[in-house]
């Protein structure tokens, strides 16, 4: 099933006004999706629902659809992520008929005339390829996931503390089942019950180990809300007034014997273990963003001992995992490390626990500490979507390959699938 060419055509022609009210199309989308149908709010982060993130993300990936509507598979990459997320929730096949339904009569109601009958009936047709197109990357997904494709209890071995606000929980199979391995970088998603909200809630926290066949560790923030607000318009930096519903509640609640539920390792940001190369891997993280980074640094350390490791993290306080990584470099000599702090303790000593008392900047760096004269280094970025953008800016104007530069955006647009 192909769209003709007046389909197409009706498409395009409705995007100066999804361009002015997408945003109000997917915010009534979401709330007639969620009034007919509330057993999906177990799909659905609520907080992202609150301050608007998860409308301008949907509104971003509608509009560039209708913008590339005539060479659709070229959207498969930006696609890639939204599968993976997919599939960490539990969507299924059948979810697709209704978030159609819903979709199209949120088309209809906020561009009223726009929505004749027949750009109704393109609409229709187009959304259809479009839920095929991701039914059949998810089946693909699920499919190599095994017998794991739902959810599965955990039980906390131990709490390790990291920080006085970050904490990681190793967390081992009830079945006590042998767990599959992960590319080092991916994550898991948690479900659990939230005091005060009706239907369960899930996050997603990186894996922060190498792959072990007996348990995985995830490493958690306090998230104490932000007091700035971006740009309405700007989808890479997420508003979030109010504290970390789930990651607060782990934190203050989640103790050694007690249970959750989590599924099957998933993403696309990761260090691909079926293609390993001998060449350098520039790890470069600001606050939490250190845990997938670090998954990749112990994978290395322990399966290739002789490659080339430069870790770079941008810390207010402490560093994530600094004695373990202050370790690490002490028995390897292949691991570098430099580290930024913009808020030095009295405990804190140039050299041994930062190297630079200012927010992390690339410049300030030798071009031997990025690897630049290496034309097949890897470069793997996580933090706040600001910093990995600006990261990425920095390492393309020094002339690396985009390719080479991996990271992962929670914004839809253009740019966010663009190198990863």
């Amino acid at each position: 099933m192909a769209l003709t060419y007046k389909e197409s055509q009706k498409i395009r022609a409705t995007i100066p006004a999804l361009t002015e009210h997408g945003e109000v199309v997917i915010s009534v989308f979401y709330r007639n999706l969620l009034r007919d149908h509330p057993e999906l709010k177990n799909f659905f982060n609520t907080a992202n629902q609150v301050n608007g993130f998860q409308p301008r993300a949907l509104a971003s990936i509608i509009i560039q659809f209708a913008k590339n509507i005539n060479h659709i598979y070229e959207l498969v990459p930006r696609m890639e992520r939204i599968c993976q997320k997919h599939c960490s929730l539990g969507v299924q096949p059948e979810h697709y008929t209704i978030l159609g339904k819903k979709l199209i009569e949120a088309f209809s109601e906020v561009l009223g005339p726009v929505m004749t009958p027949d750009v109704r009936l393109a609409w229709t047709k187009a959304y259809s390829i479009l839920a095929n197109m991701f039914i059949g990357r998810e089946k693909q997904l699920y499919g190599s996931w095994g017998r794991w494709t739902g959810w599965r209890q955990f039980r906390v071995e131990k709490r390790v503390p990291e920080s006085p606000d970050i904490c990681s929980f190793i967390l081992k199979p009830a079945d006590g089942q042998r767990l599959p391995d992960f590319m080092p970088g991916q994550y898991i998603s948690v479900r659990v019950n939230v005091p005060g909200k009706e239907y369960k809630q899930i996050r997603q926290y990186s894996l922060s180990d190498a792959p072990r066949a007996d348990h995985y560790r995830i490493t958690i923030k306090r998230d104490d809300g932000s007091k700035y607000r971006p740009a309405k318009s700007d989808i890479r930096c997420p508003y979030s007034p109010a504290p970390g519903v789930v990651s607060n509640q782990l934190l203050d609640s989640l103790f050694a014997g007690d249970v959750i539920e989590v599924s099957h390792p998933t993403g696309q940001f990761y260090l691909d273990t079926n293609n390993l190369s001998s060449e350098p891997v520039v790890l470069i993280s600001a606050g939490i963003g250190a845990t997938p980074v670090v998954s990749i640094l112990n994978f290395i350390a322990e399966q290739q001992p002789a490659r080339p490791i430069f870790w770079i993290h941008g810390a207010r306080t402490v560093a994530p995992f600094q004695a373990h990584i202050t370790r690490l470099a002490q028995e390897k000599p292949n691991l570098r490390t430099k580290v930024f702090k913009t808020h030095l303790a009295d405990a804190d000593l140039a050299g041994v626990t930062y190297d630079y008392d200012y927010r992390l900047d690339l410049a300030t760096l030798s071009a031997e500490d990025l690897c630049l004269s290496r034309d097949c280094a890897e470069y793997y970025v996580c933090g706040p979507e600001q910093f990995m953008l600006e990261t990425a800016d920095y390492l393309e104007s020094q002339n690396v390959d985009p390719v080479r530069i991996k990271f992962e955006l929670f914004a839809t647009g253009e740019r966010a699938a663009s190198p990863s």
